[in-house]
């Protein structure tokens, strides 16, 4: 018997350290709202990449630059990703998507999130200052809109909060193409408007998946306040609008405006359907998945139509 005591005594306690490591990953994903960030991303680089092919510039000369806006325009974004979570932590416990989110957890205090969020900021706009004070200047305007005029001031107070929101997230191919050459340019100012455009119906789509849920928290979202039959029309006005840009980066080609034309014209019928259907719900995540499929598409596209493949 004293045998088996002390060979269980002598056991080694269990070693939570790999589970406490993938928590903390997912905690930290989350509070950069991981999947929101890498889409945020992606128009930077788009923009980077077609300031080099429209000044005719090489990577290869530029690539040191390249990283500098890739990795500041990331802290920004990031920075204003934490500091959106840290100020909606109240109304996040409401919201059965956002209640896993370590602000609600408690497995980050908001102190230090707050820290995390200014600190990430910092850095981001520092490393933009080593580009061009024109991309900076962009930064400033994405996070201050994001941050400030979305989160803090309309997000629960205006229907007009997805607008808002929507200037932030245009502005970043602004970010890159501007740390090569001033985006006062038609390709870079089209990539803001498709941008700005695209995320007015995308964001719609998502409110009326999770209506039940903004509702609860007070969130005035368009379908909350003005009901889903206003929000379908609203979001056909804007999904329409993005007909005519297509033809306006014509430099792209044809094969990118007769895709892009199609994809529009697709989404236009899926939108129209809206208005003959019950399942609202079913409905918006259809819309919710187009929308985020033909944006990636056209990135997609105007990278590989001026990439050497194409003899460019």
């Amino acid at each position: 018997m004293k045998s088996k005591e002390i060979a269980s005594s002598q056991k080694l306690p269990k070693n939570n350290t790999p589970k406490q490591s993938s928590k903390l990953i997912s905690d930290v994903t989350s509070l950069i709202k991981l999947r929101v960030l890498i889409a945020n991303v992606l128009p930077v680089f788009v923009g980077f990449w077609l300031a080099l092919y429209f000044n005719d510039r090489s990577f290869a000369e530029h690539w040191g630059l390249f990283l500098l806006t890739m990795a500041g325009g990331t802290f920004i974004m990031a920075g204003a990703l934490i500091l959106n979570n840290w100020y909606d932590a109240d109304i996040d416990k409401v919201m059965e998507r956002t209640k896993g989110r370590p602000t609600v957890t408690g497995n980050f205090s908001l102190k230090a999130v707050l820290n995390a969020g200014i600190a990430t900021s910092v850095i981001g706009f520092i490393l933009l200052l080593f580009t061009t004070m024109e991309a900076t200047l962009y930064g400033v305007i994405g996070w201050f809109t994001y941050v400030v005029l979305y989160s803090m001031w309309s997000k629960r107070r205006y229907t007009l909060n997805t607008v808002i929101g929507s200037v932030s997230g245009a502005v970043t191919p602004l970010i890159g193409w501007a740390a090569l050459d001033t985006a006062i340019h038609p390709v870079p100012i089209v990539l803001f408007l498709l941008l700005f455009i695209w995320q007015i119906p995308h964001t719609f789509a998502i409110a009326i998946k999770k209506y039940d849920e903004y509702k609860a928290a007070g969130v005035a979202m368009l379908p909350v306040v003005h009901g889903i039959a206003i929000t379908k029309r609203q979001m056909l006005i804007y999904i329409t609008c993005l007909l005519p840009l297509p033809f306006l980066l014509y430099p792209l080609g044809i094969v990118f405006i007769v895709i892009s034309s199609l994809l529009t014209i697709g989404w236009i019928v899926l939108c129209v359907r809206g208005f003959f259907i019950e399942d609202n719900w079913k409905w918006a995540h259809m819309n919710f998945l187009y929308s985020v499929n033909y944006l990636n598409i056209l990135f997609f596209l105007m990278v590989i139509l001026t990439s050497p493949l194409f003899g460019n």
